[in-house]
């Protein structure tokens, strides 16, 4: 639990504090509005408190990922050793290793892919061809209309 105990956590800490009191004192200051008369800060009473929540939430998811990766990390090497060897779980000779390490997916070697130039050209477009007929002939005769196109 040292880890909590960071100078980046504790300000992680204090923020989540600041922003939740935040949160809750501007939904407070919402209902009073409200109960004054003002018809729309009734949905604003709601949304700041749904906001604290959030900002929990993520505290929260935040702290556990922390907790999950520090245990992880804690695992002696002689641990992961004796686990290898044994029989039981050892994988079979010539298998691929997993795909994913914990919850998280472990990085594999890029794949490359070569690259083959193609044969043969491609074939002309003739709808193509008149068009940029067309367009090269406007940019010859700025003047022009594109009802005076001969073509």
């Amino acid at each position: 639990m040292r880890w909590l105990w960071t100078p980046a956590w504790i300000a992680r800490h204090v923020a989540m504090v600041v922003l939740v009191v935040s949160f809750l004192g501007l939904g407070w200051w919402q209902i009073s509005r409200a109960t004054a008369g003002n018809s729309i800060s009734w949905g604003y009473a709601v949304e700041w408190p749904v906001f604290a929540g959030f900002v929990v939430y993520v505290w929260w998811r935040e702290v556990r990922l922390a907790r999950r990766s520090a245990e992880a990390t804690a695992g002696s090497p002689a641990d992961a050793a004796d686990q290898a060897g044994s029989t039981a779980d050892a994988p079979a000779a010539g298998s691929t290793p997993a795909a994913t390490t914990g919850s998280r997916p472990a990085v594999r070697r890029p794949v490359r892919v070569s690259r083959v130039p193609a044969t043969a050209p491609p074939a002309e477009d003739s709808d193509l061809a008149a068009y940029n007929d067309y367009l090269s002939w406007l940019n010859a005769n700025p003047g022009a209309r594109p009802g005076d196109y001969p073509g």
